[in-house]
């Protein structure tokens, strides 16, 4: 199983907004244990890109802080498992999802649009919007 998680180059925290995501850290997991990890860049896919590109990768779970029922949508339609509503370290979450503590969140969901310039707080976390 391969499991990728939202992340930045800026730190090691699961990123709070799923179609901006820039890298996506990936986790091989076998015999119910991280393998091997590996940070695997989006070179600018966002949003609807990012089903094709993570059935690519060969993820089967997506673990995230929030999205938008859209990206939920395609991803699920796609065959992927999503989880909503982590945050802080993301070895921390990945353990937490392989322990089973770490369940997907329904109510992490952004129901705004991202075509303006300005930055606020939405419904699936604290993250900002650019």
């Amino acid at each position: 199983m391969k499991i990728a998680v939202t992340s930045s180059y800026a730190d090691n925290n699961v990123f709070g907004h799923f179609g901006k995501c820039e890298v996506f850290k990936v986790y091989e997991i076998a015999d119910g244990k991280v393998a091997s990890k590996i940070s695997v860049p989006t070179n600018g896919q966002g949003h609807s890109q990012l089903t094709g590109f993570l059935k690519g990768i060969g993820a089967d779970v997506v673990i995230c802080s929030g999205m938008g029922q859209g990206a939920y949508s395609m991803l699920t339609e796609g065959g992927l498992k999503v989880v909503r509503g982590a945050k802080g370290d993301i070895d921390e979450a990945v353990n937490a999802y392989l322990n089973g503590s770490l369940t997907d969140n329904t109510a992490a969901v952004c129901s705004h649009h991202h075509d303006h310039d300005h930055s606020h707080n939405c419904s699936c976390g604290e993250h900002h919007c650019h």
